[in-house]
């Protein structure tokens, strides 16, 4: 097992170190520094004199890739790309445009991510395989059919709809916890309660539709039938034969929202004014900080790529023919 760790570690090496390349070489060639310093100084009355400080200041000033003005190693260390995005292989995260540390900023910011991600992904696993367990029990029956509809209503709307109702009638009408905002310590359990409910809500419809569709073809199998010929219920079959095998899917699905439990989200950070992940790249994209923008992609890549090697070490654990190969 420590083998197989270390060989799909070695194995993602090189592919983040593809994905920093890939990502510096993207944000250079839309914007350039010349660019960058217009875009943060504004576009009016602008001297080359400002746009040569702002770059010297920033550490935009050297070449890109290669310096040829310097001699050896230095011709490689002496630029853009070794200043800006080889340390992120090693987490230095530098400093952002407008001078604030990164790695400090999110170190600060992952506690409200990770306060509603993960509340909204564990709640929302749960209440996802408990309601496609029930329509599989009772599949071919009025709840089956209740249940589908109702699904595919709650994955026709738009999650802003979901916000924007929830926070006009439980916050503003009801007034049952706050519209938006955020504390430290319990006193953020209030502002959470919302945005977790809101979170697992929207996720509802998919979710349900999803897990059903995967018991469902277990359930159809040979050995499910097997199971039910030697005088299991239909709810013994269900939770010891056909959730277990269904374990691997349902793992790999997990791993897609791995990196928002760190990442955060986007629009619910936005909406309630958590001041996570999720709202700290909005404003980096919102103000043109580019250095922040390629801090949060390299993690989230980082993040991905972890949680496939977490998923792929679950497998061993859910799957015995894993553990046999």
């Amino acid at each position: 097992m420590i083998s197989y760790i270390l060989r799909r570690l070695l194995y993602a090496l090189p592919l983040l170190f593809a994905v920093n390349v890939l990502t510096f070489t993207l944000f250079f060639v839309v914007n350039s520094p010349d660019d960058m310093a217009r875009m943060q100084l504004g576009q009016k009355h602008i001297t080359e004199q400002a746009i040569q400080n702002w770059k010297q200041q920033h550490g935009y000033d050297k070449p890109l890739l290669w310096n040829e003005n310097v001699e050896g190693s230095n011709k490689f260390t002496q630029t853009i790309f070794y200043s800006k995005s080889v340390g992120l292989m090693l987490f230095n995260f530098g400093t952002s445009d407008s001078g604030r540390n990164i790695g400090a900023d999110i170190q600060e910011r992952a506690v409200p991510s990770l306060a509603l991600a993960l509340p909204t992904l564990l709640i929302g696993l749960v209440v996802n395989i408990c309601a496609a367990l029930l329509m599989v029990l009772f599949r071919r029956q009025r709840i089956e059919q209740v249940g589908i509809i109702l699904c595919v209503m709650l994955m026709s709307i738009s999650s802003l709809f979901y916000i924007i109702s929830g926070q006009f009638f439980i916050a503003k009408v009801l007034k049952l916890v706050p519209i938006s905002g955020y504390d430290d310590g319990f006193a953020m359990i209030k502002f959470l309660i919302l945005p977790v409910f809101i979170g697992v809500f929207t996720g509802i419809g998919s979710g349900v539709r999803w897990y059903q569709t995967l018991f469902l073809e277990e359930a159809e199998k040979d050995y499910v039938r097997t199971a039910r010929a030697k005088g299991l219920t239909e709810t013994q079959t269900l939770f010891r034969h056909v959730l277990p095998n269904a374990m691997i899917p349902i793992l790999t699905g997990v791993v897609v929202i791995l990196p928002s439990l760190f990442m955060g989200s986007l629009i619910m950070e936005s909406f309630f004014s958590i001041p996570g992940l999720g709202s700290y790249t909005i404003d980096a994209i919102n103000s043109q900080d580019f250095a922040i923008v390629r801090a949060m992609v390299f993690l989230g890549s980082v993040l991905y790529i972890f949680g496939l090697l977490l998923t792929d070490i679950s497998y061993t654990l859910v799957d015995p023919r894993v553990r046999l190969t």
